[in-house]
């Protein structure tokens, strides 16, 4: 189990209790050479991404939508944290945990 499956599990994110799971395997990721902050539940969509981006030579107009469907993705997993960090301050009384 890697250290952020762990810190997952913790936090209640895991795959195991209905959150989100990453659809790309690691030896994709790896292929792919993502670097490891962005092998998360979105490294789907950004393998494609970069891909399209390697073979437009980075032009921004040319992979919108991939760029864009990335992005929802990754707002989509933002809504999820906030909603989880919510959820653990509520149990705590509203007091925060740093």
């Amino acid at each position: 189990m890697a250290i952020t499956d762990t810190i997952k599990d913790a936090v209640g994110l895991a795959p195991s209790e209905g959150g989100p799971k990453t659809q790309a395997t690691r030896a994709e990721m790896s292929t792919a050479r993502l670097p490891l902050a962005y092998r998360d539940t979105c490294a789907h969509l950004l393998i494609p991404l970069n891909k399209c981006r390697y073979e437009n030579y980075y032009m921004p107009f040319r992979c919108v939508d991939e760029r864009h469907g990335y992005e929802k993705c990754q707002y989509e997993e933002f809504l999820l944290r906030v909603k989880k960090m919510d959820e653990i301050r509520d149990s705590k009384g509203g007091e925060r945990s740093n």
